[in-house]
C-alpha cells in the first residue's frame, strides 16, 4: 500500500472536526497501526506521479518506482468549483483534516471577532455562515453549526447572542439530499428549518468572495463561506506530472484523473457496464435507514454513546470492536 499520508482518514466524520465536535485524532489512525496484524500487506510513505503501463512500474515524485503485478488507484477526491477555482481561498471545502481544521478556525474566529466588533452590520456579517451545496456534507456541515451556535456557544459570550447566528445552505437544485428519497429530503430539510438553518432552493452561487456570495442575483453578507458543492479527482502532486520523455513516454499513463490501468492485453479484461455494476452492488441500492450508523438521518445521539465506549475501553482498537459497524 502506498499513501502519500501516513494515516486513514474516516471522511464522513470531517464535519464534526470543523464544527469542534471531535478532535482530530478521533477520525485519523496511523495506516501502518491498522495494518499492523497483516503481514502480507507492506505500506510504503510516498507520492506517485504517474504508471508505466508496459512495465508494470508505479513511478513516484522522488524518482524511484514500484513493481505491480495488479494495480488498484483509490486516490479520493478533491472538492469541484466548476471552473471557478479562484473561489477556494474564500469558500474552502471539506476533504481533508487540513480542511475541517482550517474551517474549525474559520467558524471559531468569526464568533470571536464578533465578539469585540462594534459596527452592527460588520458584526451580523460575522455571524452569518453560507453553505454552498446541500448534499450530506452541506446538510450536516449546517445542521451542526446552528447546534453550535445555539446550544453550545451562548453561556460563553457576553457582547453578542450567538442565537442570532445566521446559518445559510444554498442549493442550485430543487431540494436537499438530492440522492436521497424525497420523504427523507424533505424531512432533512423541515430538520434544519427547525433549528434555525435558512434553506434557499433553485439559486445557483455566481460569485465568491471576502465579502460573502451572489446567488440568483442577489448579495449576501458574510464573512464565512464554506463549499460542499461538487466533488472532482485530486490535482497532480505540487501541481504538475513528471512526464517521461524518449522511448518511455509512450509507454507511461499519469494519474491526472479516476482511470483504470490496462493490462498488457487489453481483451483479456472484459469492461463491466453500469447495469453490471449495479447488480454487483445491490447493497449500494438500499433504502437508507435510520439504524444505519454512518446514515445521514442517523441520529446525533449515538455518538456520545460511541464516545464513550472508546473512553471506556481506552484504545482505538477496542473501540472499534466495540461498534463494529465502523468498520
Amino acid at each position: 500500500m502506498v499513501d502519500r499520508r501516513n494515516h486513514h482518514l474516516f471522511q464522513p466524520l470531517l464535519y464534526q472536526v470543523a464544527t469542534a465536535s471531535l478532535a482530530t485524532s478521533e477520525i485519523a489512525w496511523p495506516i501502518r497501526y491498522l495494518l499492523r496484524g497483516r503481514a502480507e500487506v507492506t505500506t510504503l510513505f510516498a507520492t506517485v506521479s504517474g504508471v508505466d503501463v508496459q512495465a508494470r512500474r508505479v513511478l513516484f515524485d522522488d524518482g524511484d518506482s514500484l513493481a505491480y503485478d495488479t494495480l488498484l488507484l483509490a486516490t479520493g477526491a478533491r472538492h469541484a468549483y466548476f471552473g471557478h477555482d479562484e473561489w477556494e481561498p474564500f469558500a474552502p471545502g471539506l476533504k481533508t483534516l487540513e480542511d475541517a481544521t482550517t474551517l474549525r478556525r474559520r467558524i471559531l474566529v468569526a464568533f470571536e471577532r464578533a465578539e469585540r466588533e462594534t459596527d452592527p452590520q460588520r458584526r451580523a456579517a460575522l455571524m452569518t455562515f453560507v453553505i454552498v451545496g446541500a448534499g450530506p456534507t452541506g446538510v450536516e456541515l449546517a445542521g451542526t453549526i446552528a447546534e453550535l451556535a445555539q446550544d453550545t456557544l451562548p453561556p460563553d459570550f457576553r457582547n453578542i447572542d450567538t442565537h442570532k447566528a445566521r446559518v445559510v445552505l444554498i442549493e442550485a437544485g430543487p431540494r436537499v439530499l438530492a440522492g436521497f428519497p424525497d420523504d427523507l429530503s424533505a424531512y432533512a430539510q423541515r430538520s434544519l428549518e427547525s433549528i434555525g438553518v435558512e434553506v434557499m432552493l433553485n439559486q445557483a452561487v455566481t460569485e465568491c468572495s471576502a465579502d460573502g456570495v451572489v446567488h440568483a442575483g442577489q448579495s449576501l453578507q458574510a464573512r464565512t463561506l464554506i463549499w460542499a458543492a461538487g466533488c472532482a479527482p485530486p490535482p497532480p502532486p505540487n501541481g504538475s506530472m513528471r512526464q517521461p520523455t524518449g522511448p518511455a513516454a509512450s509507454r507511461c499513463c499519469p494519474i491526472s484523473r479516476y482511470q483504470a490501468i490496462p493490462r498488457s492485453s487489453p481483451s483479456a479484461t472484459p469492461s463491466l457496464s453500469p447495469a453490471r455494476m449495479a447488480t454487483r452492488s445491490p447493497a449500494l441500492h438500499r433504502r437508507p435507514s435510520s439504524r444505519d450508523a454512518m446514515s445521514p438521518i442517523a441520529s446525533r445521539r449515538a455518538w456520545p454513546a460511541r464516545r464513550s465506549a472508546r473512553s471506556a475501553t481506552g484504545t482505538p482498537a477496542a473501540w472499534r470492536r466495540s461498534a463494529s459497524g465502523w468498520r
